[in-house]
Formats: structure tokens, C-alpha cells, sequence
């Protein structure tokens, strides 16, 4: 079975989503990324114990601090699944994508390129 997700997606792979520090999602969003998601595992089977707790503390406080600038929070989110969870991870893709669409254009993306 080949399962497919919408080609806008880029995935970065980091050994634990505990790395992901909030500056590396208020970054891309700042680099003109329309949309970050972060997939970690499943609460409480992290390999590395907390990580996962750790990465949904910074996607809220990435959340905050785009609501803070007037941006729509919605361009962060988490999901959480096993990594042997493949159809769910396309599910995500799917909803996440779906959402950028609907939110439209990253409007930073806009003033980036006039600072430029």
C-alpha cells in the first residue's frame, strides 16, 4: 500500500520533537512557510521520556506569540501518533493542508519580501 500526502508538505526530521525549540517554527513562518506542524510521538511513549510534552509547550508558546503579532495561531500545530501510524500521518498532512489553504497565504511572507 502506497499512501500519499499533499507535495506542499517538507519534512525535516529531528531524532526527538523535544529539539523543535519555538524559534525553529516562529522561523519558518518568518522565512515565508505558509504552515508548521510538528508530529511527535504518542503522550507518554516518548523514547526520550518528555520530549514530546516539551515540543507541545513550544508549539503553545508559538501559537501565543503569533496571536501576539496579530498572525493566525492555527500555522502551528502538533500531532501526536505512533510511528507505525503511516494512514494517520497522511490524515494529518491532509487536515493540516486543508487549513493553510483556508488561512491563505502566510502574510509575513508579504512583509518579508518588502524588507528585502
Amino acid at each position: 500500500m502506497r499512501l500519499t500526502y499533499p507535495t506542499s508538505i517538507r519534512i525535516v526530521r529531528v531524532p526527538c520533537t523535544g529539539k523543535v525549540d519555538v524559534g525553529h517554527l516562529l522561523r519558518a513562518i518568518e522565512k515565508g512557510a505558509d504552515g508548521v506542524y510538528v508530529v511527535g510521538c504518542k503522550e507518554g511513549e516518548c523514547h526520550y521520556k518528555k520530549g514530546n510534552f516539551r515540543a507541545r509547550k513550544r508549539v503553545e508558546q508559538a501559537k501565543k506569540i503569533l496571536a501576539s503579532i496579530g498572525s493566525d495561531e492555527g500555522r502551528v500545530e502538533m500531532y501526536n501518533l505512533s510511528s507505525s501510524d503511516a494512514p494517520l500521518f497522511v490524515k494529518y498532512a491532509g487536515e493540516m493542508d486543508a487549513k493553510i489553504r483556508n488561512l491563505g497565504p502566510n502574510p509575513l511572507k508579504k512583509k518579508n519580501r518588502r524588507a528585502a
